[in-house]
């Protein structure tokens, strides 16, 4: 029988960035972060999808128990017109200083067709006019961002990503194991991101992909900064937000300012493979978002022999993960996962045109019109709703 594995890092070992391992058997806490929880904005991308979910539920209720309380959680929602009250309602239900910020509103798009930035939409879109309307405030000087999916969330998770800032990094990422059910998870990280780089890696030498390469989990969603760093981000719209944002990082952080963080075990909701709502079509924007990120950090980049080098390389990180998977009494299809490869692999090809959003501190669009236009809706759906709680991100009369 498989066993669990351990909440504490059992290995103190260092990447080119700073690793902060969680060695001890006492859990991170909040004590000294009181100043920077004061001066720190949440923000939990949502769909309507997670409406009432036991996993957003559960990140909600562990929010609950930080004391004391961040300066902010603020919540971009991406939901059909018929949902958006339902959810406003329920995320105003829980006992924190809460914003609901509707990302599909009329109003935004308006605010957006003017000045020439209407598009799809996507995660991306949505953090991105998050941070527009929290930048826009004077006491806000760190924001973490982490997903509403995870059941394994607790509370300190958001203590062990401010701490690095709260040591005068500017940009702190976690990673964690991905195992459950007896099975390795981080399925794109393993089979796509980490061949990838790994491939490049053996004929180039710039500092981007020694970057790239020091994050043990690249793609986890859960990140800290300062607001300068904030600034300076320009996500794609959609999926490959947290590949874009390591871009952003070497940039703005580089080697000495960045960290990464132990977060432990990670459970959530797992995506099937096949097709463009699965892990076949998140590789596509992830592929574009990372060649993007290496062109402009200098990798010249070989697109007619990089799928098949990139193949050999998965191939033999799946013969690693067979090993380690059996020494551990795991389940593991090596066919199954080399199956994936060959359908990543496709996704190796020339990045499009950048489409990407600009940088708030690169932009002539106001993020005060942005946070207006995302919350105009609520005044009428509090009444209708029969809800009275203040916005916490509207300044009150005294202000």
């Amino acid at each position: 029988m498989a066993l669990e594995p351990n909440e504490r890092s059992m290995e103190y070992a260092q990447e080119r960035i700073a690793t902060l391992h969680h060695l001890s058997a006492q859990p991170v806490g909040f004590e000294g972060l009181e100043a920077v929880l004061e001066r720190a904005a949440i923000v939990v991308p949502m769909t309507d999808r997670e409406h009432d979910s036991p996993a957003a539920t559960g990140v909600l209720t562990a929010l609950e128990s930080i004391e004391p309380s961040p300066n902010r959680v603020v919540v971009p929602v991406r939901a059909d017109p018929d949902r958006i009250d339902d959810m406003r309602v329920w995320l105003e239900s829980f006992d924190l200083p809460v914003s609901v910020h509707w990302c599909t509103a009329p109003e935004v798009r308006e605010v957006l067709t003017a000045q020439g930035l209407d598009g799809s939409l996507g995660k991306g879109r949505d953090v991105w006019l998050a941070l527009g309307a929290v930048l826009e405030y004077d006491d806000v000087e760190y924001v973490v961002v982490h997903d509403a999916d995870a059941t394994s969330y607790r509370a300190d998770h958001v203590a062990r990503l401010l701490r690095p800032l709260a040591a005068g990094y500017e940009f702190s990422k976690g990673y964690y194991a991905r195992v459950e059910n007896e099975r390795l998870y981080g399925r794109l990280c393993r089979l796509f991101y980490e061949p990838t780089i790994r491939t490049l890696a053996r004929n180039h030498d710039e500092p981007i992909l020694e970057y790239l390469g020091a994050f043990r989990y690249a793609l986890a969603g859960e990140f800290a900064m300062t607001t300068e760093l904030a600034r300076a981000l320009r996500p794609p719209r959609s999926w490959g937000l947290e590949v874009a944002t390591l871009g952003d990082a070497f940039r703005t952080a580089g080697f000495d300012g960045s960290a990464q963080v132990d977060l432990g075990i990670h459970r959530h909701e797992h995506r099937v493979v096949d097709g463009d709502d699965g892990l076949e079509g998140m590789s596509r924007a992830v592929a574009t978002a990372l060649l993007r990120v290496l062109e402009n950090g200098g990798v010249d980049i070989d697109y007619e022999s990089l799928p098949s080098a990139y193949r050999e390389t998965a191939d033999r990180l799946v013969e690693q993960y067979r090993a380690d998977a059996a020494f551990n009494e795991l389940t593991y299809d090596a066919d199954a996962e080399r199956a994936q490869v060959d359908r990543y692999a496709e996704s190796l090809e020339r990045p499009p045109a950048d489409s990407r959003l600009p940088a708030w501190n690169q932009t002539t669009l106001d993020g005060t019109a942005v946070r207006e236009a995302t919350t105009a809706w609520t005044t009428e759906s509090r009444g209708a709703a029969g809800t009275q709680r203040n916005d916490p991100l509207e300044p009150s009369a005294g202000e």
